[in-house]
């Protein structure tokens, strides 16, 4: 069991608050936009743990600060980057990735996603979220992978085509296509779409609803509707990791 007053201020890249069971959790970097690196890579898995081992948490809602929700837009550096990364390394790597989608999953309470603006890394993560609410001004991308030489082997490759569709998902991933909130809201990947100023109080609407239900309905509920997303997971998240691993090390031409 965790206790929030034990992991409310642990993470650098998390902002959190709770009002009457609702636990509010804000991506951010140096209280701006979310930069994705190796903080949110390695704080995250952690951080999902702590969320769901706290039985007080009725309802959460997952939310970025300012103008995007997760950043920036990777470039073709990417793979040079991560090229000549020791086994030890990568093996960190290997596990936070897998316990970073398996434990925001093993939260057994409804999630609402409230995405502030583009999402241009790891748009997985607030697409997982159980309902799913977006700014106008959102944007989704995998900008980080196949576009930029890296294989996309970190969930993207179960989520995109299992809530696109195998070609559509396929495309997404290997163009680096960006959708616009309103492509997003048309293929069913997201539930609502807002004026940005109104994402958050649309997702705290829906959160006081949910929360006044009984407790068992709504861990149940969550159980059950992510158990498909989970043994997915379970089966392909840790190879689609391992197979973005070796393929670093190619060398190129």
């Amino acid at each position: 069991m965790s206790r929030f007053e034990s992991y409310r201020n642990k993470f650098s890249c998390l902002r959190m608050r709770r009002e009457d069971g609702i636990l509010e959790v804000r991506l951010h970097t140096d209280d701006g936009p979310l930069r994705w690196g190796l903080v949110p890579h390695g704080e995250l898995p952690d951080a999902f743990a702590e969320v769901g081992r706290d039985r007080d948490n009725r309802v959460v809602i997952l939310t970025g600060t300012g103008e995007e929700f997760s950043g920036l837009r990777a470039t073709v550096a990417t793979r040079s980057l991560a090229q000549g990364i020791t086994a030890a390394a990568y093996d960190r790597v290997h596990w936070e990735g897998r316990a970073l989608l398996m434990n925001l999953l093993n939260i057994e309470v409804p999630v609402i996603a409230a995405i502030n603006g583009p999402a241009w890394r790891h748009c997985e993560i607030p697409l997982l979220s159980d309902i799913v609410l977006a700014s106008e001004t959102a944007q989704f991308q995998d900008s980080a992978h196949f576009m930029s030489g890296m294989l996309p082997g970190d969930g993207m490759h179960i989520l995109m085509p299992l809530l696109m569709g195998m070609n559509r998902g396929r495309y997404f991933l290997l163009t680096g296509q960006t959708l616009s909130a309103q492509e997003a809201l048309s293929l069913g990947l997201v539930n609502e779409m807002l004026p940005q100023e109104q994402v958050l109080d649309r997702a705290w609407e829906h959160a006081r609803l949910l929360a006044q239900k009984p407790t068992l309905l709504l861990r149940y509920t969550r159980l059950m509707f992510t158990e498909h997303l989970r043994k997915r997971m379970q089966d392909l998240l840790g190879y689609g990791l391992a197979m973005e691993g070796l393929a670093l090390m190619e060398q190129p031409e």
